[in-house]
């Protein structure tokens, strides 16, 4: 809800209240953002300048003690006394860099922002615009855009910038939102990483200065994901205030935090102004791309349900919008480029009889794409590989009971592909200058509209032929070399090729394939960001299949992103990614919490393995509701060694408890479940998982009536067929004990083995399953 008093502004959603007002100089002064608050407590909140500062600047010698350096700010502009990081650089018609954009006007509709430019968040909301024009060109105006989702808790910003006055004007920064809060003690968390370690949480203290998250590889990239959170000192997983922000953008981005003199804190975020630059000549604007934020009381925990609700209803869209995701398998681990029809078939056949809904057959099926080194970009079948081609596969999948995906990476070529050889020029490099290549490979100017046309063509061809109903769309390298011959001023790369992808994205599966599901892939989580969750409903979070890392990884990208989105794999082990051999219960207890999938050869399996794949799947199915769209709770466990994610659904508890390493006969565990309604009455169960003989390594043959070798061929023959039961338990209990903590079994301590007793050890995990009794 929106309310305008005098030109005070309160933004209100179920959980928060965001107040800001006009000064008696026009500028957007910042009141508040923080829990719901009454209409009438402005004063309260406001920040009492009542004398000069040491050292200020007056903003004009008709307001002595108006310091633009001492307020809070909605935004603000250059030269006019404020010392902070500034959210906008312009260099205006007079060639001065001087900006002092004050109130103008303000309009409210009932719906949300939206715009052709950019993706935009949608569904139930309003939007309050405030027109700022700069104080000597009045012309120039400044839109500030405030789109209120109250169910989410969650409020958009961006700006839009008009140039309606004679002569040009050059946009060297202009970031999506800037927000002054009051002084406090806060930690600023961001999600960082590279290749195969995305998105791990890293917490550091707001200290004098300016601390900066950006990307400028081309995309929002593994190394910093936009989105940010900032929280008090003392906020953990259950309490405290904290902030989340983040932007519906895959480009090149830019944050700061930064703590000032007076000790206020100054937020903003937006296009990285790294080699950015945009002209405006009369009549042209431009719209930068929308920033949302949340804030809550209940630690990370009131952030992340925020932002989960808020993606799940207001960004992913289309056929696969809050429905089931299905299980798939996939077969590069498995085969990586090495593959036969027949191989193919067999792999599918046998996912199929296991509970597998999709096969996706990914890199390697077309040109000649024997390796990285060749064939990308032509998008024609390879027939020596698949006979028949990709028609007559899908139609073999299909009849099998299962549906069809197909692997593509349409932004990049080889050099050694008839696309190159026909077209170099679509390559992006510099001019007179030797492109750098990375994976062997180049990508392609998708600022350059026949470039769009050709990798639109070219898919929508395949999908057109095939019944293909899902897309694995991959991009694997950083880009370089940023130049294109179709562009006058350069500065305006980056963001032109994001428009571009934007582009053939909207046209391929929102207009001519809106039913296939699209799952976005940058080398993993590259490029995991809402402005894809826009198109594409789920990402490929990482290259990293072990578990133990996608506790890290999943576990940093559940606080901005909700599982629902997160494609997570079973893989084989020892993982290809850190030759770490983890348990197969606990490979899928970490990848249930998300889209679930397998990525192995299933012929390498034991028949007892498959058993238990099979049983894997059934139960994931059972509660794939709540494993998807349960609302996702983090809970400290009282061991270092040991985390819980927990979802919580219509009377359902799924508790997922990980250990890392296992100390010698360690204490007692305990696992709270803090959310579950302590007046009601719970039945509590393990999931079961089994356990294979081998792992008890030589204490074997102190228990057989002849010595036998754990890796000897009556062990390895045994655990083909028979694993032991691994500790289950059930329970029944009220929520109040709930909330107090499951006393677990103990673990294995070095004296024996019985069939209550839980063999976590290093990287082990359990699932509790926990029902309200009816």
């Amino acid at each position: 809800m929106i309310e305008v008093i005098d030109k005070t502004f309160f933004l209100h959603t179920e959980s928060t209240s965001y107040i800001f007002r006009v000064t008696e100089n026009g500028h957007v002064e910042h009141l508040f953002y923080g829990n719901k608050v009454s209409s009438g407590d402005e004063t309260i909140l406001s920040k009492k300048n009542t004398f000069v500062q040491g050292s200020a600047v007056d903003y004009t010698p008709e307001t002595p003690g108006y310091c633009l350096d001492n307020l809070l700010l909605e935004y603000s502009g250059v030269g006019k006394g404020d010392y902070r990081h500034s959210p906008v650089e312009i260099i205006m018609p007079d060639g001065s860099f001087i900006t002092d954009f004050v109130y103008q006007s303000h309009s409210i509709t009932h719906q949300p922002y939206s715009t052709k430019e950019l993706p935009t968040a949608y569904g139930d909301g309003e939007t309050l615009t405030i027109t700022l024009g700069d104080k000597k060109f009045s012309k120039i105006l400044l839109h500030l855009n405030y789109t209120v989702f109250e169910k989410s808790n969650v409020i958009c910003r961006n700006v839009e910038i008009h140039n309606n006055c004679h002569g040009e004007i050059t946009i060297r920064k202009l970031m999506s939102f800037m927000m002054d809060i009051p002084a406090g003690q806060y930690d600023l968390i961001t999600f960082d990483g590279a290749w195969a370690k995305e998105a791990h949480l890293h917490r550091r203290p707001v200290e004098y200065g300016i601390l900066v998250n950006d990307s400028t590889v081309g995309a929002s990239s593994n190394r910093h994901n936009p989105g940010f959170l900032l929280a008090e000192r003392n906020a953990d997983d259950g309490n405290g205030r904290v902030f989340g922000f983040n932007l519906i953008y895959s480009g090149n981005h830019y944050s700061a935090v930064e703590k000032g003199c007076f000790d206020t804190v100054r937020i903003m975020s937006g296009i990285n102004p790294f080699c950015f630059l945009w002209k405006l000549s009369e009549g042209e604007n431009f719209v930068t791309p929308q920033a949302f934020m949340t804030v809550g009381n209940g630690g990370f925990n009131s952030v992340m349900e925020n932002f989960h609700s808020f993606i799940n209803n207001n960004i992913v869209r289309g056929e696969y919008k809050n429905r089931p995701r299905p299980v798939v398998a996939n077969n590069w681990e498995a085969t990586f480029f090495n593959f036969t029809k027949g191989k193919i078939r067999s792999m599918a056949k046998k996912a199929q009889q296991l509970g597998v809904e999709m096969f996706v057959l990914d890199d390697g099926w077309f040109g000649k794409r024997n390796s990285d080194k060749a064939g990308l970009g032509d998008w024609t079948v390879n027939l020596k590989k698949l006979p028949g081609g990709i028609k007559a596969l899908a139609k073999e999948i299909n009849k099998m009971g299962m549906k069809f995906g197909l692997w593509f990476e349409p932004e990049c070529v080889n050099e050694d592909s008839d696309l190159y050889r026909n077209h170099p020029q679509w390559v992006i490099r510099g001019e007179d200058r030797q492109a750098s290549v990375g994976r062997n490979q180049y990508v392609l100017d998708l600022t350059r509209s026949e470039v769009r046309d050709y990798i639109v063509d070219s898919v929508c061809s395949v999908l057109e032929e095939c019944a293909v109903d899902y897309v694995k769309w991959d991009y694997n390298r950083h880009i370089s070399d940023m130049f294109s011959s179709t562009l006058t001023n350069q500065g305006e790369f980056f963001h032109k090729y994001i428009l571009g992808l934007y582009d053939v994205l909207e046209r391929i599966f929102h207009q001519r394939h809106p039913k296939v599901l699209l799952e976005s892939c940058s080398s993993g989580g590259n490029r995991f960001d809402a402005g894809m969750l826009c198109f594409s409903p789920q990402i490929w979070t990482s290259d990293n299949t072990d578990p133990m890392e996608r506790l890290e990884i999943q576990g940093g990208i559940y606080c901005l992103y909700p599982q629902s989105t997160v494609s997570a794999h079973v893989s084989m082990a020892p993982h290809q990614q850190t030759l770490r051999n983890t348990p197969l219960s606990t490979r899928f207890n970490v990848s249930a919490f998300g889209v679930l999938g397998y990525e192995l050869d299933f012929s390498e399996l034991t028949p007892d393995e498959c058993k238990q794949i099979e049983k894997q799947i059934a139960f994931y199915k059972e509660y794939r509701h709540i494993f998807q769209y349960g609302k996702l709770k983090k809970v400290a466990c009282h061991k270092s060694n040991q985390t819980s994610w927990q979802l919580y659904d219509d009377g359902k508890i799924i508790a997922g408890l990980f250990q890392t390493m296992a100390p010698a006969c360690d204490g007692d565990d305990n696992l709270p479940v803090p959310y579950a309604d302590a007046h009601k009455v719970y039945t509590v169960k393990s999931l079961r998982q089994w356990l294979k003989i081998g792992r008890f390594g030589s204490l074997i043959k102190h228990i057989t009536p002849v010595p036998l070798r754990s890796d000897g061929i009556v062990i390895r023959t045994v655990d083909k067929h028979y694993s032991l039961p691994d500790g289950h338990e059930e329970y029944e209990c009220t929520g109040a004990a709930l909330m107090g903590g499951i006393s677990p079994a103990m673990q294995y301590a070095g004296t024996g083995y019985n069939e209550n007793l839980r063999i976590l050890g290093d990287f082990g995990s359990n699932i509790y399953i926990i029902e309200e009794k009816s």
